[in-house]
């Protein structure tokens, strides 16, 4: 089947960024794309948690899940949105990094709330801490998209392999991981750790990801590293979309994950063990 992942560059306004997200959906669908991809917070990167505040909605009234639901109906088309920034009820008053998988009649078939928070020091200079503002989820997810079970997963994720493990247990074909990396820890651990995760879990691995620096009207600016990249079960990278904004495809066969999970079985080798 025909995939598309959109790379995009997004600022801190979600007015702003829709009109790009939704055009690039419309040059997907018209290169034949059956199952539409888009990175984290595809609605807002944003450092500054008042400015958030400001522009971030509830789920129930967010435009962009509205307009990005009616889009998938208009094409009859899978999209999986990487994240969105949404408001929460929470009394700290954190926000929630959210993951949807919308089906071809605009329906949210699953979602998924990013469990593992960025709170790094990479450099003197550059730090991260995602809790502050986001609330972490408690749930793994695996939704049946009926082409394939997907494993819902978001960027940091990606660290933490027993979670992917789990989900090629509970049947995960295709493990999604949109992101906004670092390009620090890009340039160093993305491929890499994303190759792994595939060859462990014999999964498709999909990685919509922002890119280049963002925007800001108010706080820092953020820079991400870009790199959209689809990895094969056996580990091969199909296709890396490199830093430039914009629309990429690729083909994926689905038999090549029982290909892969038979020539090394290695989900059927799990022991107990103690430490």
């Amino acid at each position: 089947m025909k995939i598309a992942l959109l790379q995009l560059n997004v600022c801190d306004d979600p007015v702003a960024n829709l009109p790009v997200t939704l055009s690039l959906i419309e040059d997907a669908v018209a290169d034949g794309a059956e199952f539409i991809l888009t990175p984290e917070v595809t609605n807002c990167v944003s450092t500054s948690r008042s400015h958030q505040m400001q522009v971030l909605s509830h789920q129930d009234d967010d435009p962009t899940l509205a307009a990005l639901r009616a889009a998938a109906a208009k094409h009859s088309i899978w999209l999986l949105i990487g994240s969105l920034g949404l408001k929460t009820d929470d009394p700290d008053g954190r926000f929630a990094n959210r993951c949807f998988l919308i089906n071809p009649k605009g329906g949210i078939e699953a979602w998924y709330d990013k469990i593992h928070m960025f709170d790094v020091q990479i450099s003197e200079s550059e730090s991260y801490r995602e809790s502050e503002g986001y609330r972490p989820g408690n749930r793994a997810v695996v939704a049946d998209a009926g082409f394939a079970k997907i494993g819902m997963s978001i960027c940091y994720d990606m660290r933490f392999p027993k979670l992917y493990r789990d989900l090629a247990h509970a049947g995960a074909q295709i493990i999604t991981v949109p992101a906004a990396f670092s390009p620090i820890t890009g340039a160093a651990h993305w491929e890499s750790l994303l190759r792994a995760r595939a060859i462990e879990t014999g999964c498709f691995v999909i990685a919509p990801a922002q890119t280049g620096k963002h925007q800001a009207s108010k706080g820092k600016s953020r820079s991400t590293h870009g790199h959209s990249i689809v990895i094969s079960p056996w580990g091969e990278v199909i296709l890396d979309a490199g830093t430039d904004p914009g629309m990429v495809c690729a083909e994926i066969d689905l038999d090549d994950v029982a290909r892969a999970r038979q020539r090394v079985p290695s989900l059927t080798h799990d022991r107990p063990y103690t430490i």
